[in-house]
């Protein structure tokens, strides 16, 4: 089963963008493994709290990415 886990940053995506990963990442197994994927590609997508998460030993947070996305699907300046 071909499975594709995402970590983002809580509030950062909208459902509509949420969305579009599961079904792009979807396709993309489709494309690699054939048809016979479709059925049972698992995406799962998964807010990290603020501050959970880091780069570099530096921890994150919502503040230094950025404002959430908007109603429209605009992501901020991250």
């Amino acid at each position: 089963m071909p499975f594709a886990n995402f970590k983002v940053p809580e509030k950062t995506l909208t459902p509509k963008q949420k969305e579009q990963i599961v079904t792009r990442t979807t396709e993309l197994y489709v494309e690699i493994y054939g048809e016979r994927a479709r059925n049972t590609t698992m995406v799962l997508v998964e807010e990290v709290a603020d501050g959970g998460w880091g780069i570099s030993g530096d921890v994150l947070t919502l503040a230094m990415l950025g404002e959430a996305p908007t109603e429209t699907g605009d992501a901020g300046e991250a």
